[in-house]
Parts: C-alpha cells; structure tokens; sequence
C-alpha cells in the first residue's frame, strides 16, 4: 500500500498543516478563534489521517482513512473560503493555502478511488 503517491500525499499533508498551525496563530493574534480552531482542527486532521491509512491493516481500513482524510481536506476548504469572504484572510493569504488543498483534495480522491478499484 506504500507508494510514491502515498509518500507524496504524506508530505503534503504534513506541509499543509504546518502551514494551518501558523496560520492559526495569526489568526488567534487577530482575535478570531472561531473559525481558526476549526480550520485548525480540519486542516491537521488530514495527515493524521494519511499517517493511519499508510499504517492500515487492511486494504478497507486504508481506502476508509483516505477517504476521512479527503473530506477534511474539503472542509478545510471550506474554513479558509469563510475566513477569506469574512475578511479574516487577505486574498494573497488564502488563495495559496485553497490551491494546495485543494491539490490535496485531488490526489485523496484518486487514491480513494485506486483504493476501491483494488478492492
């Protein structure tokens, strides 16, 4: 179950929640805990995820975490769409973080449906 794919998805999920943290803190310098706490909770979610599915027992349980780790993939877009409409976020802070999840969200997808497929 361990392939470039899955060593990629490992390291940008991991990136892309060092980022969150961060911008977490920003956030809460801002005086929004809010929403932050949620995209920080979603946003860190997904390579926790990914960290279980590369462990899995199964093929299932595999196919299961990436698939949890694709739907916080897609509520983490979600808190970063609302924080940049609520103008918590400048344009230029949020568009890189919503193009690379939403890379995430690409490459979850594709992996869940290998997963299926292979099932």
């Amino acid at each position: 179950m361990n392939d470039i794919k899955d060593n990629a998805i490992k390291i940008k999920s991991y990136k892309f929640a060092l980022d969150i943290v961060n911008l977490n803190k920003k956030l809460i310098d801002k005086r929004e805990y809010v929403l932050s706490r949620q995209l920080l909770k979603a946003g860190t979610s997904i390579g926790a995820n990914v960290e279980e599915a590369l462990a899995a027992s199964s093929r299932k349980d595999f196919a299961h975490k990436m698939s949890i780790a694709s739907r916080e993939a897609r509520e983490s877009s979600y808190w970063l769409r609302l924080l940049k409409d609520s103008n918590y976020l400048e344009e230029n802070e949020a568009y890189p973080l919503l193009e690379r999840v939403d890379e995430l969200i690409r490459i979850l997808t594709a992996i869940v449906k290998t997963s299926g497929k292979n099932m």
